[in-house]
């Protein structure tokens, strides 16, 4: 099954910072049987926002200074995000190293919560997020 607006709306409200929106579309998501899905498309944006981010950086030291940047904004941050494994979700994405020792919630977790930190660093206007979101979708 194609991913679907919605879908694409809960995602597109998350990423734009509109939390309670974000937390409606996604109840009706999940209660539409839909969450496969949408985290197949979480999935694609994460890949999206990862190569943007990453491709042409010095790895793994890029990755490893942004972990510790993202985890130093907040006590929030610093408590969600385990640096070793967002490190590693990260790494994987870009086609290196091993995460088949992490349980999928700790992936899902690592996804949705780098993901938001990787396109609020790219301050995307609402064109650029519909774009952003475009291409996800078609990846997906």
């Amino acid at each position: 099954m194609p991913v679907n607006d919605q879908q694409v709306a809960a995602l597109r409200a998350q990423l734009a910072g509109d939390y309670e929106q974000h937390r409606r579309l996604l109840q009706q998501v999940e209660t539409a049987g839909g969450m496969r899905d949408y985290m197949s498309l979480v999935a694609a944006a994460f890949l999206e926002a990862v190569d943007r981010r990453f491709a042409n950086a010095s790895l793994p030291a890029a990755v490893i200074e942004w972990v510790a940047d993202v985890r130093s904004r907040s006590p929030q941050a610093s408590e969600a995000i385990d640096p070793a494994a967002a490190e590693r979700v990260i790494l994987k994405t870009l086609g290196q190293g091993d995460i088949s020792d992490l349980s999928g919630r700790d992936v899902r977790h690592n996804l949705q919560v780098l993901l938001a930190l990787l396109v609020a660093d790219e301050r995307l206007d609402g064109s650029a997020l519909d774009a952003f979101m475009a291409s996800a979708r078609k990846l997906a």
